[in-house]
């Protein structure tokens, strides 16, 4: 599976959102009901949604963020020749959190660096990468 960025705005049309969460100066990961991995925040853009209304919607229902700052940072592109997706990928600083409400998600964790349990490792220590790297005056707003 390859895992391409390019810069936002240059796929046009957009399948996902993710949102790459810092909250109390840690990655803020979410755990899935039914999974014992660490992932993003983040799904599907429903129909007449726009990516940012979507990452919004899914930063809350996967994490219970209810104070946070979000900015669209870059595109991406996963797959190979036959079966691929692309999305739209936001910074999120998390100022303050309530519950998850009822939804796919067991908890949140708080993490100095990514764990080794990813649900997507192919992808998601790439993007967190290339944030790192391109954009360091956001990680640093607190």
């Amino acid at each position: 599976m390859n895992c391409k960025i390019y810069e936002l705005n240059s796929l046009k049309e957009y399948k996902y959102v993710v949102v790459l969460s810092l909250c109390k100066e840690k990655i803020m990961l979410s755990r899935h009901r039914s999974r014992d991995t660490w992932e993003t925040q983040g799904g599907h853009i429903e129909e007449d949604e726009t990516p940012y209304d979507a990452a919004k919607r899914e930063l809350y229902e996967e994490s219970g963020a209810i104070d946070f700052e979000i900015i669209p940072v870059f595109d991406y592109w996963v797959g190979d020749e036959d079966k691929f997706s692309n999305g739209m990928v936001f910074y999120g600083r998390i100022k303050e959190l309530g519950d998850i409400p009822n939804s796919e998600m067991e908890e949140i964790g708080f993490f100095d660096s990514l764990p080794e349990n990813l649900t997507y490792p192919k992808i998601t220590p790439k993007l967190f990468e290339y944030l790192m790297e391109n954009f360091e005056v956001l990680i640093q707003l607190k």
